[in-house]
């Protein structure tokens, strides 16, 4: 489970801030995260805000590559070859990591798909008007690992539901 923060709409124009992951077990302890250096001089300050973080500070973080590459190496060890790359919005979320692996990487070991949270229970449930977000148990404070363990929470729940989802 995957959660990001940005600057701006879309990524290479603006900036990704930070993201985080989660791998979606049982007792959910195994996170990454990290904080990115911008890209780009845009941004949107109502977008930086929602991350919490001013544009000063984002500037003393890490250099995208290296980040990119620490969470590359987290998925290898973590995941092995068997990834599934699914967040509350991967419209959002899958563009800036699919991004910024492509662009500091060359490949995403994600590969070429995501697969979004809501659609999930939208079709588990049979009813396009529905949301997951009742099924969170940790808050959603926009600090992008309790926003993933919120939603790992909530496909934790969907797999009691019903939802045939091999996991962690």
């Amino acid at each position: 489970m995957v959660d990001i923060e940005s600057d701006g709409p879309i990524p290479g124009d603006y900036s990704m801030v930070c993201f985080g992951a989660v791998i979606v077990e049982p007792e959910l302890k195994r996170t990454f995260y990290g904080q990115l250096r911008p890209i780009s001089e845009r941004f949107v300050p109502e977008a930086l805000a929602v991350s919490g973080f001013s544009r000063d500070e984002t500037e003393r973080f890490e250099e995208p590559q290296a980040v990119m590459q620490r969470f590359a190496d987290w998925l290898n060890a973590e995941c092995g070859n068997r990834r599934l790359f699914i967040s509350d919005n991967n419209g959002f979320d899958w563009q800036f990591i699919n991004w910024y692996f492509h662009h500091f990487m060359g490949k995403n070991p994600f590969g070429f798909s995501s697969s979004n949270l809501g659609s999930l229970y939208k079709g588990l449930v049979k009813d396009t008007f529905r949301t997951f977000k009742h099924l969170r148990k940790t808050k959603h404070t926009h600090h992008p690992v309790d926003d993933a363990r919120g939603n790992a929470e909530a496909l934790l729940a969907m797999k009691q539901m019903g939802l045939k989802i091999k996991l962690g």
